[in-house]
């Protein structure tokens, strides 16, 4: 196909009535190295306006169009945009990133924030000032009262204008340890301000609040990568690159008040397995695209391997079926996913909107979308850094380097753009300056249907600290919309207003995330209104029984707070309900601390304990490990007399759950040895006829001495590779949960669900062949030690682990090559982490015949 350069030398010659057919050989030959030079000079992946662009992009939804916002000179390497309360666009950009091919001058201070104004308010912006420079590689923004928190590379900044000229004047360094590493694919970002009214974060374990005229800096649990947000119900959404959608199904920090369990749920919980995306081009450049099965037979990728910047549309704009969907970037492929998320219960999960396309994407290989945003009209907009070379350097393969080179990635710079998505209208209404609004006007948007507006109208009221607007925010409580109450009561909790009776009367909404949230502010309360405490266990007796599980959860969560009667009652309800669900008993665990022991004896002492579940057996083994985990001598010995196989009343099953929670405890996991004054019953010559269990008795020994105890012999020089005791009980912990539903407690499978894995060659075989299956999942029929198991003998397919960490798996395939008599080699976390590069472009299960065909080399 002939470029435009050819066809107008082609055009000229024609035009002068030259017969092409008929053309001199030497008049052939000029055109043939006219052609091969402008070939030569012309890019493969040439830089195209702002306007040509436009027209490279397709969206699935024909009703609706992207406009252009802003482009460079405005604008340039954007990678963050936040609106402020007028609707000014504040922009990141981060123009040290991958310069050149080499990412020469990474540490120069030439990254900055700018503010775009659209001064004849027609939705395209028209300059823009450099509020802030000379900074490195900055990542993210949040607008607060009198200027910006700004994320360099390594420190927070609180920058402010003091004389409203739209120019930092003041830099006060909140963190000095923000950034890390520094490393941006790998390094703290977002800035995300919840409901709750901390700043979160991706890629942290830290979060933001300013309190006074200071700033807190407080622990909480690690999330995603690149990018953070939150739905209507305040729940933070966040991902990997590799994993596009993640979710936390619990407030922050909640699972972590009990400090004798370690939770495995509810906080960053993959919502989809979904990896397939759809470019409209040919994508090779990226990383790898050289591994068979990455790119499709027309050079596309095939799999999420950039995914970032997700956003949770809370607008107005689009229409009412966009509402409550996930958007996720990926940059490498040119494109942006739709995905619905779908509440069932108090889980989440998400599926793909379109089947065989994108939301958006682009035959633009220089569009590179990073971050999106919800703006003050309602619209989805879309940060651009368009950049051809967006993968950083210290992860750039040979491969990636050469092909960059060959289609000139690596120039121009500084380019961007800014977009937004809307209905094909005419106009968009003009949204109002909430810099001019009283407290009483921003009460009444807290109901407002387009949720950046009720974030806003949040914030400036808590910024404002004005308590005189209670009585207003009482009244919206009462008479409010559900999404108008929730932003009442997180505004009463960021004006510290610690009045119970408010709460008390939000406890009564109908809405059970309004009633949820009430309870969990409610709970706070009670250091100081211990008052509170019967009318929080009143509210759990009189509503639980027909709570939405939503709020059930929240009464749970509540319960470490209430009399330990009402709290076992209704935890053992619980788990009668959803005790299959490892969140469920993550919960319940979370509300136990220091009760834990109360509440093993309150369970063995119900008759339906007594009748074995494996739901009921996982527990007790949770139980038992936080209990031990407590180091209470006591309590440990108390649980030794449970096990004892002549002197505890309850079953095997229970003594062995209690046995493993035992071996499964931190003590275990750290190599300690617990003193004990006697030596206990368990050990004075009782055995047991069960290889099991006298499996675990001696593991059980090995934890303790007393006393007179032999020395225990040393280990041969020349024995298999040791297994870290830590690997083991996390491997354990993440198995009961995870995996144990299906496969069973004790490695054994379970009949109409999945095959065993004790003398499984499947799980001691080769370590890839594992790794790879819980990577991508398995499909049957399956063989195992010599016996067939397909359907319906087992589920049709075991699904995909992907979206666990790879420490997570590895600790998992270590745990079951080496339990139930099974031995076999650890699998490390890089071994983990090679196979899900190799096999990237593997988006459904695999079968036992394209495993055992494989013919798989470590060496990446």
């Amino acid at each position: 196909m002939l470029g435009l350069s050819e066809k107008i030398i082609f055009s000229a010659l024609l035009f002068k009535g030259y017969n092409i057919r008929y053309l001199s050989i030497p008049t052939v030959l000029f055109i043939s190295i006219a052609l091969f030079f402008i070939r030569c000079g012309q890019s493969p992946s040439p830089r195209l306006s702002p306007i040509r662009e436009l027209g490279t992009f397709k969206l699935a939804d024909n009703g609706l169009e992207i406009e252009l916002v802003a482009a460079e000179p405005l604008v340039q390497d954007p990678v963050a945009m936040a609106f402020d309360e007028a609707g000014r666009l504040w922009v990141v950009e981060m123009k040290g990133f991958m310069a050149d091919i080499d990412g020469t001058g990474e540490n120069e201070r030439v990254g900055r924030v700018s503010v775009l104004f659209d001064d004849d308010r027609d939705g395209k912006m028209d300059r823009s000032i450099v509020f802030l420079d000379s900074l490195v590689l900055p990542r993210a923004i949040a607008i607060v009262k009198g200027g910006i928190l700004i994320a360099e590379n390594i420190p927070l900044w609180f920058a402010k204008d003091t004389d409203g000229d739209f120019k930092a004047d003041t830099k006060t360094l909140i963190d000095p340890e923000y950034g890390g590493l520094g490393l941006p694919e790998h390094s703290p970002n977002g800035l995300w301000r919840g409901m709750d009214n901390w700043y979160y974060n991706a890629k942290s374990k830290w979060r933001y609040r300013k309190k006074g005229d200071g700033w807190i800096k407080e622990e909480t649990e690690i999330r995603g990568q690149w990018g953070i947000s939150h739905d209507n119900a305040g729940r933070l959404f966040y991902n990997y690159n590799w994993s596009q959608l993640h979710a936390d199904l619990v407030p922050p920090n909640i699972l972590q008040r009990n400090k004798n369990h370690t939770p495995t749920s509810g906080i960053d919980h993959g919502v989809t397995l979904e990896r397939r995306i759809f470019p409209i081009r040919s994508t090779p450049a990226v990383n790898r695209g050289y591994v068979p099965g990455t790119l499709d037979k027309q050079g596309r990728l095939l799999e999420f391997t950039s995914a970032c910047g997700p956003l949770v549309y809370r607008g107005n704009l689009l229409p009412n079926s966009y509402l409550g969907n996930a958007f996720v970037c990926e940059p490498t492929s040119n494109l942006i996913k739709q995905n619905k998320i779908i509440e069932e219960g108090f889980m989440l999960r998400a599926e793909g909107v379109y089947e065989d396309r994108e939301f958006l994407a682009s035959t633009d290989e220089r569009f590179r979308p990073v971050s999106l945003a919800s703006g003050p009209d309602g619209a989805l907009y879309v940060v651009d850094m368009y950049k051809g070379i967006i993968q950083h350097g210290p992860y750039m393969t040979p491969y990636l380097r050469k092909i960059s080179l060959e289609r000139k990635l690596d120039s121009p710079i500084h380019m961007g753009r800014i977009w937004r998505i809307k209905p094909k209208m005419d106009k968009i209404d003009t949204p109002p300056d909430l810099t001019k609004a009283g407290s009483p006007a921003l009460v009444k948007l807290l109901g407002h249907p387009n949720g950046w507006t009720r974030d806003m109208a949040q914030r400036l009221l808590v910024e404002k600290g004005d308590l005189s607007i209670v009585t207003e925010l009482e009244h919206l409580l009462v008479n409010g919309t559900p999404l108008g109450q929730l932003h009442a009561l997180w505004t009463l909790e960021g004006l510290y207003f610690a009045n119970p009776t408010i709460y008390a009367t939000a406890l009564k909404a109908k809405d059970p995330k309004v009633a949820q949230a009430a309870l969990r502010l409610a709970v706070d309360l009670l250091p100081e209104h211990p008052e509170i405490r019967k009318d929080l266990e009143l509210f759990i007796k009189n509503g639980y029984g027909n709570a939405d599980p939503v709020l059930q959860l929240q009464m749970i969560l509540a319960s470490g707070d209430v009399s330990p009667e009402i709290a076992f009652m209704y935890s053992q309800k619980f788990l009668e309900n959803y005790g299959g669900f490892p969140l469920a008993r993550d919960v319940v665990m979370s509300s136990l601390e220091h009760r834990e022991s109360a509440m093993l004896a309150y369970l063995l002492a119900q008759k339906e304990w007594n009748v074995y579940d494996q739901h009921k057996e996982i527990f007790l083994e949770m139980l038992a490990t936080a209990i031990t985990n407590t180091k209470s001598l006591v309590e440990i010995i108390h649980l030794l007399q449970i096990v004892a196989p002549d002197g505890g009343k309850g079953q095997t099953w229970i003594k062995m759950a209690i046995a493993n929670g035992i071996v499964n405890s931190n003590s275990a996991g750290e190599g300690e040895v617990i003193f004990l004054e006697n030596k206990p019953a368990i050990f004075k010559g009782t055995s047991s006829s069960e290889p099991e269990m006298a499996s675990l008795l001696n593991r059980l020994s090995q934890l303790f001495t007393w006393p007179g105890k032999p020395e225990a012999p040393k280990p041969e020089t020349n024995t298999a590779e040791a297994t870290d005791p830590k690997v083991m009980a996390s491997g354990r912990l993440m198995y009961i949960n995870l995996c144990a539903g299906c496969h069973g407690t004790k490695g054994d499978g379970m009949p109409r669900f999945a095959p065993p894995l004790k003398n499984s060659e499947w799980v001691t075989g080769a370590d890839y062949k594992l790794g790879m299956i819980l990577l991508h999942g398995l499909e049957g029929p399956i063989i195992v030690n010599g016996k067939e198991y397909g359907i319906p003998d087992i589920l049709p397919s075991m699904p995909s682990f992907s979206t666990l960490q790879d420490r997570d798996i590895a600790a998992i395939c270590t745990y079951i090559r080496n339990s139930w008599g099974n031995a076999a080699s650890n699998v490390s976390n890089r071994t983990i982490g090679g196979i899900r590069i190799r096999t990237q472009g593997k988006i459904t299960p695999w079968n036992a015949a394209e495993l055992d065909t494989l013919i798989f080399k470590k060496e990446l």
